[in-house]
């Protein structure tokens, strides 16, 4: 009996293990699954995750240029676009008749400006937070557009190498490097469109025989070939501007003859009479370097500087001298013409006194005391902005602040144009901390306090308006047309950036920690002062040679040439009346904060 109930109780344990059994089946294959689906799932996620990197990383590549001696960079960003039109932003419609509105509020600052008064009270905040809204958005579109698809795969778009015909003769390949240069005259840099016709061309104008290119980028120019030839085969770069075209190569300089012409038939440009000055009292500090010539007369004596490759040539007949402007000789203090015209004379009885002028001449040929440029040796811990309203000559100033410190400068925005001009701190991080100051065009507070310290760089508003104009409508180096002066944009832009000429220096005023005021026209008329003060402001030394190095290298290759304007006055009086208002309001500001006010030329009269 006891027998029969122990298999009815283990035959119900075992249905009921096979029940349980059965329904755990079904469990089992969907935890299965489940752990089959988080592993498909995640390959999944992996996969989109390195399909976006590769996106991502396919778009960097349009504007970030392969580094490596063998890869040449991709072609960069084009010139920047200008801000688009008021109206196109949705901001209130342009007044052209009569200009109001914010611009007055301006104004009224500069009838009794205080600090802390009409600038700080809260309609004063609410007009300046809403103008830097607007302000900002015209600057990001201004600054951060980019080039399209279709525009990049045509400029990637790569040529087949072949034979290029070259004006002047080639003569080899020669070594090259940062400390012992073999060609040791003017340089320049185009990382987009140097060919070997333009480099030949720039260098025949200085006044060079010979011409070298390095890096597919770099051109050099000098009378003397310094260095030791080598294989033909090392210089092996294309010109960035023309493909099967031999630009050097990594160290290697592919040198050339320029094309051949008669003395006296060369035609150079930046030629210029500096002026009649006295001789040095301790000439030999000068290290002039004496040319004996027969029959000397000016040009002749311009030349035989420029073949021993020398800025300066000197003429007091019958001698001509070639040197270096020098702190004993620095050409800041002219004496009368009359000196020099004396002095050049045949006459044998002239005073003693007048037989020490010389009549000075600058010569195409760059002054290599200045030239080489390299990035901060250790990162800086200070952020320095160089700060301008557009137009206000900042291109050029950074221009300056490289030849006289020797260290590039950055820039908050990327300008492909600029970088393959030669400024090779364009492309760095602005916050790298290796570039000795920050280019920037913001003024709002929060991008105003990211900075330590600022060069604030003012020009005259109708100067930085017509030279930002010129390159919205014509590029860096381009000038408007007098059509563009007569369409209904220009007063539309003078509407726009008048105010912001203003605002701008305003809140550098006001939120700047620690402020260098540097006006353009002061740097036009007492450079070396002006330099030697940004120079101690930014915590580095230079020394006097450098300095008057930078004076002498002060156009550079990126300037517009001459200063052509348009054949009418392009300022309405409604314009003169905005404009002259602003003035005033920026002028009362700068001298409330304890600053040189405006220069007189700008002030209304």
């Amino acid at each position: 009996m006891e027998w029969n109930l122990l298999l009815k109780r283990l035959k119900v344990e075992r249905q009921a293990e096979i029940k349980r059994g059965s329904m755990a089946k079904p469990l089992y294959r969907l935890q299965r699954f489940l752990r089959r689906a988080q592993l498909f799932l995640l390959f999944l996620g992996v996969a989109y995750i390195m399909a976006g990197s590769v996106l991502l990383l396919q778009r960097a590549s349009l504007v970030v240029t392969q580094r490596g001696a063998t890869s040449p960079p991709l072609p960069s960003l084009p010139s920047i676009p200008s801000p688009p039109r008021a109206l196109e932003l949705g901001m209130p419609p342009v007044r052209v008749g009569g200009y109001g509105g914010r611009s007055s509020r301006i104004m009224a600052r500069g009838q009794g400006y205080q600090p802390g008064s009409l600038l700080d009270n809260r309609t004063g905040a609410r007009w300046l937070m809403s103008r830097n809204l607007e302000i900002r958005h015209l600057r990001r579109r201004w600054f951060h557009s980019l080039m399209t698809e279709k525009d990049m795969s045509q400029v990637e778009r790569s040529t087949p190498r072949r034979n290029v015909p070259h004006k002047g003769s080639y003569i080899g390949c020669f070594l090259d490097n940062s400390k012992e240069r073999a060609l040791r005259g003017s340089v320049f840099t185009d990382f987009r469109k140097m060919t070997s016709t333009m480099c030949q061309d720039t260098c025949s104008a200085s006044g060079y025989q010979f011409a070298g290119l390095e890096y597919g980028s770099e051109c050099y120019c000098g009378n003397h070939i310094t260095s030791l030839r080598v294989r033909d085969k090392e210089c092996n770069l294309d010109c960035k501007g023309e493909k099967g075209s031999v630009c050097g190569g990594v160290g290697r300089l592919s040198v050339f003859t320029v094309e051949d012409m008669l003395p006296g038939q060369r035609r150079y440009r930046n030629v210029r009479y500096r002026g009649c000055f006295r001789e040095p009292e301790n000439s030999s500090s000068t290290s002039l370097v004496h040319v004996l010539q027969l029959n000397l007369t000016s040009q002749s004596c311009i030349e035989a500087c420029m073949n021993k490759e020398f800025p300066l040539a000197m003429l007091r007949s019958p001698d001509c001298f070639c040197g270096y402007a020098t702190p004993d000789f620095t050409l800041h203090e002219p004496a009368e013409e009359e000196h020099c015209s004396q002095s050049n004379t045949t006459e044998a009885s002239l005073p003693s006194t007048l037989q020490h002028f010389y009549q000075v001449y600058q010569t195409p040929v760059q002054d290599s005391r200045c030239t080489e440029k390299n990035f901060l040796p250790e990162k800086s811990s200070s952020l320095v902005a160089l700060s301008s309203f557009p137009g206000a000559g900042n291109t050029w100033v950074r221009h300056l602040i490289e030849l006289a410190t020797g260290y590039y400068t950055g820039s908050y925005y990327f300008d492909g144009t600029l970088y393959n001009r030669g400024f090779k701190g364009e492309k760095d991080y602005w916050k790298s901390g290796r570039t000795i100051c920050v280019k920037t065009h913001e003024s709002g507070r929060r991008e105003i306090e990211m900075y330590d310290s600022v060069i604030l760089l003012i020009r005259s508003p109708y100067r930085s308006l017509m030279a930002e104009f010129n390159r919205k409508c014509a590029g860096h180096l381009g000038y408007a047309s007098d059509q563009h002066w007569k369409t209904k944009e220009w007063p539309e832009f003078v509407s726009s950036y008048a105010s912001w000429w203003a605002s701008h220096v305003l809140d550098w005023l006001r939120f700047g920690q620690r402020v260098l005021v540097v006006h353009f026209e002061e740097l036009q008329t007492v450079l070396v002062p002006r330099l030697r003060s940004i120079a101690s402001f930014l915590n580095t030394t230079v020394t006097e040679d450098r300095l008057l190095c930078a004076e002498s290298n002060q156009d550079g290759h990126f300037k517009r040439s001459g200063a052509r304007q348009p054949t009418f006055d392009p300022f309405t009086p409604d314009m003169r009346g905005l404009i002259d208002g602003l003035i005033r309001a920026v002028d009362q500001a700068l001298r409330d904060r304890n600053h040189t006010g405006l220069p007189l030329e700008y002030l209304p009269r």
